[in-house]
């Protein structure tokens, strides 16, 4: 059994502190995807989840399904069972090109988008994690998870995200000033098309450039520099997957490239492909 559907119940453009961060985005070839849900975060974890993931997949024997993923610049914290292997959580870094992910057999998982609030709770130093996973120890909130996925039914999945969201309130709690000062200027440089360069964040802010740096080393464990050219990367695959006769130099002018050369360099360094390799790729 193969499925290909994604189901959100969360807008398309979903609006966070005047920034939008499309929760498509990090998805290159959705069409390919198994069973997928997202759904938003309870209001108790507003500000330590941008939204929960929820992937369900049966595949054929002898089979394998490749998901490819430009993720967000964010860390995701994850609980995942397989059928051949225990149900386990992981701590994912954020990644700094293109990844894929080979499914096979039956399985799913339940992950958590972090915000930047919940990560100095989580990790001492993110930066250590970036394009890698370690295993997380939290016995309570496996138990959970897997009870909740295990038993079935339509409310799996909320039940599961209820039980997920219950956990991390706990674990992380209310946060400081400087933790929603980090969720401010991730969700500025995720979702703000006007954001261009590490100063735009600073002005917006009302804060100094240093200040963004540390806050995004801290938080994220990249530079901001490379979180708005994952963004632009996203929006520039999605424009040529959504409208595939768009011209390319007009994505890149839309953009903030300085002309369609640089958005295809930045392609071939982080996806591996050009713009037009992608496009075609996409449609099939």
């Amino acid at each position: 059994m193969w499925r290909l559907k994604i189901r959100d119940t969360l807008p398309a453009w979903r609006p966070i502190v005047g920034s939008v961060i499309d929760a498509r985005r990090g998805v290159l070839y959705p069409a390919r995807m198994p069973d997928f849900h997202r759904l938003p975060p309870p209001s108790a974890a507003l500000h330590l989840v941008a939204w929960f993931w929820i992937p369900e997949w049966d595949i054929e024997p002898g089979r394998t399904s490749r998901q490819h993923l430009v993720a967000y610049p964010a860390l995701n914290l994850v609980v995942e069972k397989t059928d051949s292997a225990a149900a386990r959580v992981q701590l994912v870094g954020a990644s700094t090109a293109a990844s894929h992910r080979d499914l096979q057999g039956t399985g799913w998982a339940v992950g958590a988008l972090l915000r930047p609030a919940s990560v100095a709770a989580l990790v001492e130093n993110p930066a250590a994690l970036c394009d890698s996973a370690v295993g997380f120890d939290a016995p309570e909130l496996l138990e959970g998870v897997s009870r909740a996925m295990a038993a079935g039914g339509d409310d799996r999945r909320a039940d599961a995200v209820a039980v997920f969201a219950r956990w991390l309130a706990r674990r992380v709690g209310e946060g400081t000033p400087t933790d929603a000062l980090a969720n401010e200027m991730s969700e500025l440089l995720m979702g703000d098309a006007t954001i261009l360069r590490p100063e735009d964040v600073a002005a917006r802010l009302h804060t100094s450039v240093r200040t963004v740096q540390r806050l995004a080393h801290r938080y994220v464990g990249l530079p901001p520099a490379a979180m708005i050219r994952r963004r632009r990367l996203q929006e520039a695959a999605q424009r040529l997957r959504d409208e595939p006769g768009v011209e390319l130099a007009l994505v890149a002018a839309e953009l903030g490239y300085a002309d369609h050369s640089h958005l295809s360099n930045d392609f071939r360094a982080v996806l591996g492909i050009t713009p037009r390799s992608y496009r075609s790729d996409a449609r099939a």
